[in-house]
């Protein structure tokens, strides 16, 4: 049986050390989804506009996780980042003040998203719940030392908030309040809209590239499946950057456009149809052949095709 902590953790490792210098700063997107009656939790690190695999377990139950599965979770995860200064990004499921106390203790950074019915207190005002606020689009606020929820009170940290400005008629539902130990608004603002990485590495592991919600495997052959692809993950989006600091990508998939203001296509994207181009290439090289004979003027972007090829087969 393939072992999460034997393998995994030393291939996270030669990774870490090659993107990340010592003491720098990386942030840990924790969230959890769930495949029919698999309920995974899973922590990530944020790379390159999508989330690395950090380490995962498969919870007991269906639904939300607790207190003490989120801490016993994120004491394995985080040892693994002792050497770099850590942010760890959740969203509502995790919003509780016992486990923000907790990654305080640990010495690392926390940025969680609130329910807008949390009770807060701040300086002399009356307790009052986080959409009572008075947010509206466009407007944001940060308070110092505030005090959440009137059974736990949590007075060490600090509170931002922000309502996304509404652009061609559409404005979030809800602005974001956010429980930090962050100093500025503008850097926890920043730390959470990467967390939303992590969604797009779940999308890559199901319907927009491995199609895991389609494997019928359960507990322990479940989890050595997420093992091999988070290992094929990893290959596939450090290959796509390497294929496009060379600045093959035009060749592997659909060209970018100059006035897009998000780029087409992923590293990911990018690593995985470089394997499904090459042979593709093969199987075609006959045909493709007897049409550049019929259109030679064509031959000049055959050729750079050629060399493309074996520039995409060496850093395969």
């Amino acid at each position: 049986m393939l072992n999460l902590k034997g393998l995994w953790f030393g291939i996270l490792q030669v990774f870490l050390s090659q993107q990340f210098a010592s003491g720098s700063t990386v942030y840990v997107a924790i969230d959890r989804t769930t495949w029919r009656d698999t309920n995974l939790l899973m922590a990530s690190i944020v790379w390159k506009k999508r989330a690395i695999p950090l380490y995962w377990e498969r919870l007991k139950t269906l639904g939300n996780s607790h207190y003490d599965e989120q801490t016993t979770f994120l004491s394995i995860a985080l040892s693994k980042l002792a050497d770099y200064r850590v942010v760890v990004l959740g969203d509502r499921e995790f919003c509780s003040v016992d486990l923000a106390r907790w990654v305080g203790e640990q010495g690392h950074y926390f940025c969680l998203r609130q329910k807008k019915s949390t009770y807060v207190l701040i300086e002399d005002k009356p307790w009052l719940k986080l959409g009572q606020l008075g947010l509206t689009p466009g407007t944001k606020c940060f308070y110092n030392t505030v005090t959440m929820t009137q059974s736990k009170g949590f007075d060490k940290a600090h509170l931002a908030g922000k309502w996304k400005r509404r652009y061609r008629g559409f404005a979030p539902e809800e602005p974001w309040f956010l429980l930090t130990n962050l100093e500025r608004l503008d850097d926890a603002v920043a730390a959470y809209q990467k967390r939303f990485d992590i969604e797009e590495m779940f999308r890559d592991f199901k319907l927009g590239g491995y199609r895991l919600e389609d494997c019928w495997a359960n507990n322990k052959r479940f989890m050595a499946i997420v093992l091999l692809i988070s290992i094929a993950y990893l290959c596939a989006s450090s290959q796509g950057l390497r294929l496009k600091r060379k600045a093959l990508q035009n060749y592997i998939a659909r060209p970018e456009t100059a006035n897009r203001p998000y780029r087409r296509h992923s590293f990911f994207y990018v690593g995985l149809a470089a394997h499904r181009w090459v042979p593709f290439w093969h199987d075609c090289q006959q045909q493709i052949q007897r049409l550049m004979r019929l259109n030679r003027g064509k031959i000049k972007y055959y050729l750079k095709g050629q060399k493309a090829m074996e520039a995409v087969l060496h850093a395969l």
